[in-house]
């Protein structure tokens, strides 16, 4: 029988996006709360519509996957995505991106050597207009695009 603190990894299906990864699957960390139910524990690099700590219902088939099939709960946490421009001042650099994100206590994983996107959690009761206001800067001059993979009306509000 598993334990209710057993980590597990879930699954998420959904339909690249045209000139992006050709990925059609992410599989989170997460923490059984459950027997179908567990919470988020990193940030998505490609699944959008969920944060680290939410918690996500999900069916496990045959194979002893478990695959999401909904979120149940929103932990107020948002996730977002930034990927540095190669010709910019940060060049390549996942660690530039993770220094100047760190005035606000951000971490983030890194998808790859190659691929040196950071996905990152910015925190329920973080400064969301702070954090936006970074990261239209960095975009504005150059340093990274990014994205919001799962925001909250507090995000969109800030």
């Amino acid at each position: 029988m598993e334990s209710a603190v057993e980590k597990v990894k879930v699954w998420f299906r959904f339909v690249p996006r045209e000139g992006w990864l050709p990925q059609d699957t992410e599989g989170l960390w997460a923490t059984k709360c459950g027997d179908n139910t567990a919470v988020v524990q990193n940030p998505p690099f490609l699944q959008d519509g969920v944060a680290e700590g939410d918690v996500v219902r999900f069916e496990t088939d045959a194979e002893w996957l478990h695959w999401a099939v909904g979120r149940v709960s929103s932990s107020g946490n948002c996730t977002v995505r930034v990927v540095p421009v190669p010709t910019g001042p940060l060049g390549r650099s996942p660690q530039a991106v993770h220094q100047r994100l760190s005035v606000f206590g951000l971490g983030g994983e890194v998808f790859s050597d190659d691929f040196p996107m950071v996905a990152f959690t910015a925190l329920a009761g973080a400064d969301f207009a702070g954090i936006k206001a970074l990261l239209d800067q960095g975009q504005e001059e150059g340093w990274w695009h990014y994205e919001v993979g799962c925001g909250t009306d507090e995000w969109w509000n800030a």
